[in-house]
């Protein structure tokens, strides 16, 4: 792309974890810095599966202000040009029946794991999706670390999804992984995809980079969805090199 003009067709859209910041930690200021950097050029959107006030502890308070568009959990809850745009309600959806059987199967399957810690929060409910965190979300830096190792070697999170898809099958739920300690549950249809319907009228081009695009990965549908131009990245750094090439070069 070349010139320095502003192309309002084309909207970049950014996975956070992993894409913008290193999981669960703040974005350096030099990503900041760049992402204004690339506004000049095209607009620019995050889409997390976390809720508004996970993603301006990582992102900066004034992300709404900051972004032409905010999409938290997966674009439930819809910020454009600095205005809400929309909320969705996920017991609304599922019903409080299904969600409470939903809620109480995972609490009896985590009492049964047995971890080298656990920790607080192991259902965390948000307007658009449940996240389901075996180790527990209070957990520090390392004892994250720590899950996240076992996690790869014995497929504790993989191997849960499997359970539940047996015993919830044919109720309307998806679940993907992302990040390093937990997963999330969302009505069939409510993953990241859910966003490109607030914006597919309005740009003729969308790029989206995330990290964890493969199946089962939180990013792998809206990836691989038609409507978008997906990028494959492994780091913040990487995400910042690819978007100087496609933009500034």
């Amino acid at each position: 792309m070349d010139g320095s003009s502003l192309d309002p067709s084309t909207l970049c859209l950014f996975d956070v974890d992993g894409t913008l910041t290193a999981p669960r930690q703040v974005v350096t200021p030099d990503m900041a810095q760049f992402l204004q950097k690339l506004r000049t050029r095209v607009q620019v959107g995050v889409v997390g599966g976390s809720d508004v006030k996970k993603i301006k502890e990582q992102l900066g308070e004034d992300i709404i202000q900051n972004y032409n568009y905010v999409f938290a959990e997966n674009g439930l809850v819809a910020y454009k040009n600095g205005q809400l745009l929309g909320v969705q309600s996920i017991q609304n959806h599922m019903g409080e029946e299904l969600l409470q059987s939903f809620i109480n199967f995972c609490l009896n399957y985590m009492a049964n794991i047995k971890l080298p810690k656990k920790r607080g929060t192991f259902v965390e409910f948000r307007n658009g999706l449940l996240n389901i965190c075996p180790v527990g979300r209070s957990c520090t830096q390392e004892e994250r670390r720590e899950f996240c190792e076992m996690d790869q070697k014995e497929k504790i999170r993989e191997k849960f999804i499997a359970v539940l898809q047996e015993e919830f099958k044919g109720k309307g739920l998806s679940f993907s992984i992302g990040g390093q300690i937990s997963f999330d549950v969302i009505p069939d249809g409510w993953d990241k995809r859910y966003c490109l319907e607030l914006i597919e009228k309005t740009h003729s081009s969308v790029h989206f980079f995330g990290d964890n695009t493969k199946p089962g990965g939180n990013d792998h549908e809206i990836y691989s969805d038609p409507r978008t131009i997906g990028h494959e990245v492994s780091c913040p750094e990487e995400t910042h090199r690819l978007c100087e090439q496609l933009f500034f070069s």
